[in-house]
């Protein structure tokens, strides 16, 4: 198939022919004679020729470990699947066999979820889905887009990825979202759902300018539909006319908002009849015929039929499907997402169309799909050990930061009235649902809904109530422009948590909540506050409760507490108060959230060399604490800030309240330490923070180097 050769210690590099892009997953590694210890290895993978055609694409470079265990050694048999090295595999496969793939790869996904506890909850859903998408369109020639990363895990098997997949959003491993870096396959990367048509539709628009022909292919899930850029892209898309094809994946069953309100979306023959013949060839080609006809007569006759043709398939069509149709998308469906003949039917009519305008299909699927049939197969064949039943651990979690806010949060309303929660974002995290729980008419779950979010809470703000607004830190990024205007420039009193703060581990990049100390820190009416460990997250909350004479917010990391013995009742702090926690001399070492604990492991380490250093909580990166900055400046030598976040967040407000304070022209030296100005990727929280430089480690390394003690800082970071 190809040759490989080691470069002692370091990595493998492959060379590979035709359109295999990973090393089977029986290749035997042991043969490249990697060293005992090595931890990881890296797999670069380049195209056998210069050739810019499918067949031999720049793929990009992929990461692994040389040791896969003894995942693809000892598992349920899957013939079908290991024949599909690529989606050129599936092309003259019959109905029958595709589902037998569609089966083996839901039976891999699941012993995956089960031994690995990886989130494939959402693939299992799409899995005869992304097969038909594959089986009629030609990747990497046309484009298939996904709006998140957690549908895609098929769409990577499919595409040579599979000997990698226990390597998922793990350090050097596979991204859990589409990546253009990884693979030619991914034309786009997915995250934080609602780009796809948009990105998608720019892709049609360059086709047709460039004079190709590719066909560009977009998936979309409930989630996204809640998000305002979806009905944009689509209402441009009809508008444009550009042919592109839409694929809604409606695992909820249902176009309602809301599922409890929504009418259930039936799958019957009648139905399947119907979508088949909207998607037939012959059907559009007459549509279109009888089109021109109507425009030709004129008097109104075209607008008379074409408002007849949306009424009729309107009322065949379920709930909602006529909002597509005035956005200008020809609509097709409902379509059984778990039956392939009927998937391949309706997807080979639409790939078969003449250039027509943009389609959405409307397919039906069901989360868990075969999860029963899988778990009996691995029982049967004596798999059973090892594998869990549940996508969670079966060990207990820790006590997160998320439990302590929802705990606090319920605290303080139940004691204020006027406290209401809105909710935006990907998802939600399961301790709110004790909010949700006590108080079902004062909490609001708006989704994927960002802007509309902040804007709602400025209105509920302002007619009386005490909105907070929690949104995870990466998503509040989409509703800036509404945190400026609607909330800060009129001083309205909303309050922000914000989660998912900093570092993210495994979602790396695409969810990390870099950013916000910088963007909320420089508006003027903004309060701005982190917590060092629980105990002040508890305070902060009922500061916010408190403060109503201006905007608020306070953000909070993803994970585990630092451990502390939570007070009952938060009481508020005196804003823009910071504190000291330990004296010490020469070296103030100034840290922002939870960095402040691992300023504290910094002291322990330095205090076994017989240094002493100040640590202090900021608490407030606005209104900065000039009185604490000042004393901390004036009684030592050096001051180091450590905060993780961005460039131009807490350390910048430092600098510049030092300089214009004359400070720095004194003895004081100033050092930050915040996030690189890069991208952190995918790995472990704790790998993160190393690769970052924010660990214990690293900052008692600085301030050995500050000090000139070198070597003691050499020997400290191995």
């Amino acid at each position: 198939m190809g040759t490989a050769c080691a470069q002692y210690p370091f990595e493998v590099t492959a060379g590979f022919q035709e359109k295999c892009r990973v090393l089977h997953p029986k290749t035997k590694l042991s043969r490249c004679n990697f060293p005992p210890r090595v931890e990881c290895s890296r797999l670069r993978l380049y195209p056998w020729s210069s050739s810019t055609t499918s067949s031999g694409g720049y793929v990009g470079q992929i990461c692994s470990l040389p040791d896969f265990g003894d995942w693809f050694w000892d598992r349920i048999p899957t013939p079908m699947l290991d024949m599909v090295e690529n989606p050129m595999h599936l092309k003259n496969l019959t109905p029958k066999e595709l589902k037998q793939l569609a089966d083996e790869i839901r039976l891999e996904l699941f012993c995956m979820m089960s031994k690995f506890q990886k989130p494939f909850k959402a693939s299992l859903a799409v899995v005869e889905l992304t097969v038909a998408i594959h089986h009629i369109f030609h990747a990497p020639m046309d484009k298939i887009l996904w709006d998140v990363g957690e549908v895609t895990y098929v769409h990577k098997i499919l595409t040579g990825r599979r000997a990698l997949m226990h390597t998922l959003r793990e350090k050097d491993g596979l991204s859990g979202f589409t990546s253009r870096s990884e693979s030619e396959y991914d034309p786009f990367g997915s995250g934080h759902g609602c780009s796809s048509i948009s990105a998608g539709l720019g892709m049609a628009v360059a086709r047709d300018l460039k004079g190709k022909r590719e066909r560009i292919v977009t998936v979309i899930g409930n989630g996204s539909t809640m998000a305002g850029q979806v009905y944009e892209a689509m209402g441009n898309a009809g508008y444009l006319d550009s042919n592109m094809v839409v694929i809604l994946n409606d695992s909820r069953h249902s176009l309602h908002p809301k599922l409890e309100d929504g009418q259930i979306t039936p799958i019957n023959a009648l139905s399947s009849t119907l979508t088949k013949l909207q998607s037939s060839k012959s059907f559009r080609k007459f549509r279109e015929a009888a089109k021109g006809v109507t425009k030709r007569i004129g008097k109104g006759m075209h607008e008379l039929a074409a408002k007849v043709d949306e009424y009729a398939r309107g009322m065949v069509g379920p709930l909602g499907s006529t909002l597509f149709e005035e956005l200008g998308l020809y609509y097709i469906g409902p379509v059984d997402g778990h039956n392939i003949e009927e998937l391949i039917s309706v997807l080979q009519g639409v790939a078969s169309l003449d250039p027509t305008g943009p389609v959405l299909v409307h397919v039906i699927t069901t989360e868990y799909q075969g999860v029963e049939a899988s778990q009996k197969r691995v029982i049967s064949n004596g798999h059973l050990e090892g594998f869990y039943t549940s996508e969670l651990s079966p060990n207990p979690l820790p006590r997160m930061y998320s439990d302590c806010f929802v705990e606090a949060l319920v605290n303080e309303a139940v004691k204020d009235k006027d406290i209401v929660v809105v909710h935006a974002g990907m998802g939600m995290e399961p301790p709110l649902q004790l909010f949700q729980e006590k108080f079902p008419d004062k909490f609001f779950d708006v989704g994927m809904a960002e802007q509309h979010a902040v804007t709602f809470s400025a209105g509920l703000s302002c007619g009386g109530l005490k909105p907070f607004c929690i949104i995870p830190s990466t998503f509040l990024q989409r509703a800036y422009d509404q945190v400026v205007h609607d909330v800060d420039r009129q001083r309205i009193p909303v309050r922000f948590a914000i989660t998912s703060a900093g570092l993210v581990g495994s979602d790396g990049p695409t969810r990390c909540g870099a950013f916000d100390i910088t963007f909320m820190s420089c508006l003027p009416n903004m309060i701005v506050m982190a917590p060092s460990d629980e105990d002040e997250l508890i305070h902060m909350v009922a500061t916010a409760a408190h403060v109503d004479d201006r905007p608020i917010c306070f953000r909070y990391p993803r994970g585990a507490t630092a451990g502390m013995n939570s007070v009952g009742n938060g009481i508020p702090i005196e804003i823009g108060k910071g504190r000291v926690l330990i004296e010490g001399k020469d070296v103030a070492l100034l840290g922002y959230g939870v960095m402040v604990q691992n300023c504290l492991k910094a002291w322990s380490l330095l205090s076994k060399l017989g240094i002493r250093v100040t640590v202090a909580d900021a608490r407030f990166c606005k209104p900065l604490d000039i009185q604490l900055v000042r004393e901390l400046c004036e009684n030592h030598s050096f001051l180091i800030t450590v905060e993780e976040g961005s460039v131009g967040g807490f350390g910048s407000h430092v600098a510049q309240f030092i300089a214009l304070d004359g400070k720095l022209d004194g003895r004081i030296k100033w050092r930050p330490i915040a996030l690189p100005d890069s991208y952190i990727e995918q790995a472990s929280p704790e790998e993160q923070l190393a690769l970052a430089g924010l660990t214990g480690h690293h900052i008692a390394a600085t301030v050995l180097s500050l000090l000139g003690r070198n070597r003691e800082a050499l020997l400290l970071m191995q």
